[in-house]
């Protein structure tokens, strides 16, 4: 066993109704769900957010979507969103989420945020993915789920820098796209990176 599929924050707080909804994120599941079923190894992760966390408006006095300038570079202050266990928090209900062997819980401490299914947003702490991953053989990841312009885009990069080979699903991810030219850049900085994209179909027929 070489590979895992690392399925990213498909979270009620990020899906349609979602107090920080990605715009059609509840769209890739069909095909998450036939990944889920393909690969034997699979890891969901999961925002997991205290109350007050860092990255909340709320807990600076700031309006949502307001930067943080005590963060360099300053940060995106969002939604309280994806509170520890708080329904926003839970998968999607349509997730098939009793098919993934592990779950990574992500940004458990007020006062440091992860995007990143691999680091903290320090860049340095670890989450411990990279030591369970290595310690099973693993040399590659596949990564689909929310959101291609941040949290995929970061366990993207994060992967590739800690020397795994990276296969985006193209067909399994969405963005926020909060600017006309997020999603585009984040996939071009995916692609820069050495990572490569592929369509869910052709991955599921590659595991039979």
């Amino acid at each position: 066993m070489d590979d895992a599929l690392i399925v990213v924050d498909i979270q009620n707080d990020f899906c349609p109704g979602g107090v920080l909804a990605v715009p059609e994120g509840d769209s890739i599941i069909p095909k998450v769900n036939e990944l889920l079923a393909a690969f034997p190894l699979s890891i969901l992760t999961q925002d997991w957010h205290p109350i007050m966390h860092c990255s909340f408006a709320s807990s600076k006095g700031l309006p949502p979507f307001s930067l943080d300038m005590e963060t360099s570079p300053p940060s995106v202050l969002w939604p309280d969103h994806c509170v520890a266990g708080s329904q926003g928090a839970d998968f999607h209900r349509a997730l098939q989420s009793w098919r993934a062997r592990y779950i990574f819980r992500k940004g458990t401490r007020k006062e440091l945020d992860s995007y990143s299914a691999f680091l903290e947003n320090d860049g340095v702490t670890s989450t411990g993915l990279e030591g369970l991953l290595s310690s099973l053989g693993i040399n590659r990841v596949i990564v689909c789920g929310l959101a291609t312009d941040y949290c995929v885009k970061a366990t993207a990069l994060d992967a590739r820098k800690l020397g795994f080979e990276v296969v985006v699903v193209e067909d399994a991810i969405k963005g926020i796209g909060a600017a006309p030219d997020d999603i585009d850049n984040a996939e071009k900085q995916i692609r820069k990176a050495g990572c490569v994209f592929a369509q869910s179909g052709d991955l599921v027929s590659s595991t039979l």
